[in-house]
């Protein structure tokens, strides 16, 4: 994913925002999507607070809409470029966070509220391919993605980006004056006295980048060892907050805020949006990456043709165009996560300081999807209990 400073860094910027409860957002895949909505129809009923919204001003006699979790954002100029070649006007059903826009489309599935879904993430794919919601389709290009992101061989949901979850920290901060190496630091050694009240995270319940994190946890301790670690950091005073702009813009001693706790959790392109949104006040970033092997969590965003989309044609040709470079090469300076395309343009900021994580955790989503729950109420009753 990002699964998600788009939006909040634009905001405080006067630029386009698109963020909202920390979601793909305010940061790529930073999609904090409650989780208890995702699996909740209470605060969904269909079309309920969905925000529609159109980016030019042109009228065309053909509308394709598209859904999507309130984060996702492409240039005016990249739009309007398909609706003129394409004779149509695009219009963007923003349906809250990640869970949230998911639990609308499955649950208006027999009379589809859009032609297209954006997005889906890893660690809710199979309950999103199980709902039997979307078409199959190989956009044009498909062979260029690869094969690693690419994770239904029926291609009915489709990798666009991906995103990585992990530990950033503060490097003007104290605490890391006599550690050589801070992007080295492992998990275990989070639980030593020096870190005690040091680390903010997002609620695994209610935040994507949480829900993340804790699935990285599970891969680099293994399941039987998972929980002693985080019982270990609850008495070393984590400080846990429901979402990620609480944690990265008010707890996070290296962001604006300058709140007390030097390490949150984040993403690997946190240190780089920062000198990317400071408009040239940064040259270097004010923090940086924690990034031991399988501390990090790849999230990986999809989009797919919702099924009973009366515009199929028109619905192909949007999801060719998102893996087109044209989209793939406003990726990464508009939603701050890494295309899907490898050749895609990646900015030299982010080629500079947002380097791709070369080990990160790895869980199935079939894995995720049959332990999930579970495991959130573990970590509940463990951290918070």
């Amino acid at each position: 994913m990002l699964r998600n400073m788009v939006g909040w860094l634009l905001a405080l910027l006067i630029l386009a925002a698109c963020g909202n409860t920390g979601t793909n957002t305010a940061q790529p895949g930073a999609t904090t999507e409650a989780t208890s909505a995702a699996t909740s129809a209470t605060d969904t009923a269909a079309g309920d607070a969905a925000e529609v919204q159109t980016v030019t001003s042109e009228n065309y006699p053909n509308t394709l809409t598209i859904m999507s979790h309130d984060s996702f954002n492409l240039s005016t100029e990249v739009i309007a470029e398909f609706e003129k070649a394409n004779n149509v006007k695009l219009q963007f059903l923003k349906a809250g966070d990640t869970g949230s826009a998911l639990n609308r489309a499955l649950l208006t599935k027999a009379n589809p509220l859009a032609d297209v879904f954006f997005s889906v993430d890893n660690t809710f794919l199979s309950r999103a391919l199980s709902a039997d919601a979307f078409e199959p389709y190989a956009p044009q290009g498909l062979d260029q993605i690869p094969t690693d992101l690419k994770l239904d061989d029926q291609n009915r949901l489709i990798p666009i980006d991906y995103g990585f979850v992990n530990l950033n920290y503060d490097l003007s901060s104290e605490l890391f004056k006599d550690i050589p190496e801070p992007e080295q630091l492992r998990l275990e050694d989070l639980t030593k006295p020096e870190f005690k009240g040091k680390v903010v995270m997002e609620n695994p319940a209610t935040s994507s980048p949480g829900l993340a994190f804790m699935l990285a946890t599970i891969d680099y301790f293994g399941q039987e060892n998972w929980l002693s670690w985080w019982q270990q950091m609850r008495e070393n005073d984590l400080v846990v907050v429901d979402g990620w702009e609480t944690a990265y813009y008010t707890n996070f001693s290296g962001s604006s805020g300058k709140g007390p706790q030097p390490i949150v959790v984040s993403y690997a392109t946190s240190p780089a949006a920062e000198v990317a949104f400071s408009e040239g006040a940064l040259k270097e970033p004010p923090t940086g990456n924690i990034l031991p092997p399988k501390a990090a969590f790849r999230q990986i965003e999809f989009a797919g043709i919702l099924k009973g989309t009366k515009n199929r044609a028109l619905a192909e040709k949007w999801m060719d165009y998102m893996i087109s470079e044209r989209v793939q090469n406003d990726i990464m300076p508009q939603m701050v996560i890494y295309p899907a395309l490898p050749t895609a343009t990646i900015p030299e900021v982010y080629q500079k300081f947002a380097p791709v994580p070369e080990s990160p955790a790895v869980l199935d989503p079939e894995t995720i999807a049959t332990n999930r729950d579970a495991w959130i109420r573990e970590w509940t009753q463990t951290v918070l209990r």
